[in-house]
């Protein structure tokens, strides 16, 4: 990679983070906030997916925007949405108001994940394509992790976790803008409708596109029913932030060595044996009840397991498809991550509400194994 691909690619890594942080700091914060408000534990879960909402309408016109502005402008001017709601979070404390900022807090953080995910595959050789979008996993992992830590803020205001992460997306906003060079995505094949190109990615690759539906599921029910269950089972805010770094922690650990593997071994192969394994973990989580160091544990291996689904899955696409459909495939697979983000809080808080504290980690886990067995039918082509 040559250096100034090199820069933009830590560049691309350090607004990934940012959104990471975001997400990983809004979805259990504000759940705690809501519960200790009194807000019931579906409304609670229908609020926080506000923010995979905003990802959704995002996703939708995600591919024109950037076709439109080019890759830069849509960065900056998602980390500047991003930015300013989260500024507003400390002086609107209505649910309506929380509704709507966490929707445009979604939509920013789309066009930073799309923007920045897309950017990277396109750059990135076929033989280092596990590599490189595992370290992009790896970065949003981070900050996913690193996010419920802010948490612990509160003891100092509801504004503070809010302004410092605020302040932290103005720093990486002046990065953007002053060194990334502007550059946008190849053309689509002229006369060929966006949705024949969706079509033809789901016809080509649609077992190499669940994995962000799964991914999303799995990241926004941990993050909004977790604290809730923790909360009910009897473990601290303390407690529950401590314990919900370790699902992306054990992410960051195998990230790499799976992106790694996947390069050597096949990507489909890698997907089967880790979607069956984090499925079984997830599966096991109800049985460690308020075992802090075994839900501590398991957390990670499940974490570990499946925290690479969403780059893998893209780097099995990206081996599939026509480079000109990379753009419609990375729409789809956020378009799946976003449907995936939006009916996880709402199942999560349902199965609450009726008394079903483990059951959102039963289902999780039952997912994943059902999408291990679907990648034994699959049967990818090489692409042309």
């Amino acid at each position: 990679m040559r250096s100034n691909s090199k820069m933009t690619f830590m560049i691309l890594i350090t607004a990934t983070i940012a959104a990471g942080l975001s997400q990983g700091l809004l979805l259990p914060i504000l759940s705690i906030l809501l519960e200790q408000k009194g807000v019931s534990s579906s409304l609670n879960g229908l609020n926080a997916a506000a923010l995979y909402i905003g990802s959704f309408g995002m996703t939708l016109i995600a591919e024109r925007v950037l076709g439109a502005v080019g890759f830069k402008k849509l960065i900056a001017g998602g980390i500047s949405l991003v930015l300013v709601s989260l500024l507003m979070f400390p002086f609107f404390t209505g649910i309506k108001v929380w509704f709507v900022l966490r929707l445009l807090v979604g939509v920013g953080d789309a066009a930073i994940n799309y923007g920045a995910q897309l950017w990277v595959l396109l750059m990135t050789p076929a033989e280092h394509r596990g590599r490189n979008l595992s370290l992009y996993g790896m970065s949003y992992g981070l900050g996913f992790s690193l996010g419920p830590l802010g948490i612990s803020l509160l003891r100092y205001g509801q504004a503070v976790p809010f302004i410092v992460l605020a302040f932290l997306f103005l720093l990486v906003l002046i990065l953007v803008t002053t060194i990334l060079p502007d550059s946008r995505p190849d053309k689509a094949e002229s006369g060929e409708s966006q949705v024949r190109r969706f079509g033809r990615c789901y016809s080509l690759a649609w077992f190499a596109l669940i994995p962000a539906l799964l991914y999303g599921f799995m990241e926004a029910s941990l993050n909004s029913s977790f604290p809730v269950y923790g909360l009910r089972i009897g473990y601290s805010t303390d407690q529950i932030a401590a314990l919900l770094p370790f699902a992306g922690i054990g992410g960051l650990l195998l990230q790499f060595p799976l992106g790694l593997w996947s390069d050597r071994f096949g990507r489909k192969r890698v997907l089967i044996i880790a979607g069956i394994g984090g499925g079984i973990a997830f599966a096991m989580l109800p049985l460690a009840g308020d075992h802090f160091t075994l839900t501590m544990v398991l957390l990670m291996i499940a974490g570990g397991l499946v925290g690479s689904f969403f780059s893998l899955g893209l780097s099995l696409a990206a081996d599939i498809l026509p480079r000109h459909l990379l753009p419609a495939a990375n729409v789809v697979a956020s378009f799946h991550f976003s449907i995936g983000s939006i009916i996880g809080p709402g199942i999560g808080g349902l199965l609450l509400q009726v008394g079903l504290s483990g059951g959102i980690f039963a289902l999780m886990g039952g997912l994943y194994i059902v999408f291990g067995l679907l990648g034994l039918l699959f049967s990818p082509q090489p692409r042309n």
